[in-house]
């Protein structure tokens, strides 16, 4: 993970305990994890209207806001990129279509 992405992580969990009023993570920390859940799908789907316009300045903006609001919902449920990552890492050589079947099965 980029040292700009460990970076912003830590901002995150630090901001959670912060003022609601002063602070935007802590804002959405103090609506609970419905809320905090919403806005993540809110920012995919903003994502996704970039994309299907071909949108790149928005497509970079969107996925910005997608990833931090990614980020947010991971902190509340103590959780990290790195968590995900690992998870990538264990999908590394499967073919997407062998991936899928295998979490059928379980």
């Amino acid at each position: 993970m980029t040292d700009l992405l460990k970076s912003l992580e830590q901002t995150i969990r630090d901001r959670r305990s912060a003022d609601p009023g002063s602070s935007y993570v802590a804002s959405l920390r103090s609506k609970g994890r419905a809320k905090m859940a919403e806005k993540l799908g809110e920012e995919a789907i903003e994502t996704v209207i970039a994309a299907v316009q071909d949108d790149k300045a928005a497509m970079t903006g969107e996925s910005a806001d997608l990833l931090f609001h990614l980020m947010v919902l991971l902190a509340d449920m103590d959780m990290s990129l790195d968590d995900v990552i690992a998870e990538l890492a264990r999908r590394e050589g499967l073919s997407g279509l062998e991936e899928k079947a295998a979490r059928g099965a379980s």
